[in-house]
């Protein structure tokens, strides 16, 4: 495309000095006008465009941050509350780092794929591939916290403050899912778009007087720089994909599970 637009400033930059023969004292000099008012126009528009996108790839690092700080306070409330049995212990120390590395899938449209080994984790055989599967592992989750409760193996006081971080799991998921499924408005985006065309397309007629055939490098850079903040705006505003610019939540996952474990 910069290409396409250093060849599309050489003809008209051609045709204005060579061809048409056009005065310097014609009006078309004049659109630098025009191009200076909408180029105000133009950056504000790309810094709200750029500032959103970046707001929804933060907030959800910071939603992934809370999820490994949740997932901490869970193994460690856990480890403190449960009496020494193995069977309790090892079911948490499977399933909180389970509902991390489900939620990534989930959020990568991957939800129907379970490639995790059934005898490392045996509640697998439990969940549904056409239902919302880190909502399944967050009710495994609580259905085991009241069976302990059940059992008189934690008390009621314990039960609340471990209810609480339970529903942090449920809240993360659906706070990321908003994320998701809320992309930036398909109108605005277009609009964006045509405006950055249209300016370009109309920069080589009034700055060739000024510039002459160096108008073919300024508006292949200015066309750069534009293009540029759009198509990062488009990478970043969808923080669960799989590209290099969006979140490692894969690696989150597993540092989840590598905590979870030390905890428990």
């Amino acid at each position: 495309m910069i290409i396409a637009m250093a060849l599309y400033s050489w003809l008209i930059a051609y045709l204005e000095l060579e061809y048409w023969e056009i005065s310097r004292d014609s009006y078309v000099k004049n659109l630098t006008l025009l191009h200076n008012l909408l180029g105000f126009v133009l950056s504000l528009l790309l810094v709200f465009r750029t500032n959103t996108a970046y707001d929804r790839w933060w907030e959800g690092r910071k939603l992934w941050g809370s999820l490994v700080n949740n997932s901490r306070n869970l193994a460690i409330k856990i480890r403190s509350f449960v009496p020494t049995e193995q069977d309790d212990l090892n079911f948490f120390r499977r399933t909180i780092p389970l509902f991390a590395v489900m939620l990534a899938r989930h959020l990568h449209t991957e939800k129907t794929r379970l490639a995790l080994d059934e005898k490392e984790h045996p509640e697998l055989k439990h969940l549904d591939k056409e239902k919302h599967i880190p909502n399944q592992i967050a009710l495994l989750m609580m259905q085991r916290t009241m069976r302990l409760y059940n059992e008189k193996k934690i008390t009621g006081d314990q039960l609340i403050v471990l209810n609480s971080e339970l529903q942090s799991f449920t809240d993360t998921c659906g706070a990321c899912e908003r994320i998701r499924n809320t992309p930036i408005p398909y109108s605005y985006s277009v609009f964006l778009k045509k405006f950055i065309f249209f300016y370009i397309m109309s920069l080589p007629f009034g700055f060739v007087f000024s510039l002459g055939y160096y108008v073919i490098p300024v508006v292949a850079f200015i066309f750069y720089v534009l293009a540029s903040l759009e198509l990062i705006a488009e990478e970043i505003e969808d923080p669960f994909g799989k590209d290099t610019n969006d979140l490692p939540t894969e690696k989150i996952a597993s540092n989840i599970r590598l905590h979870v474990e030390e905890i428990i």
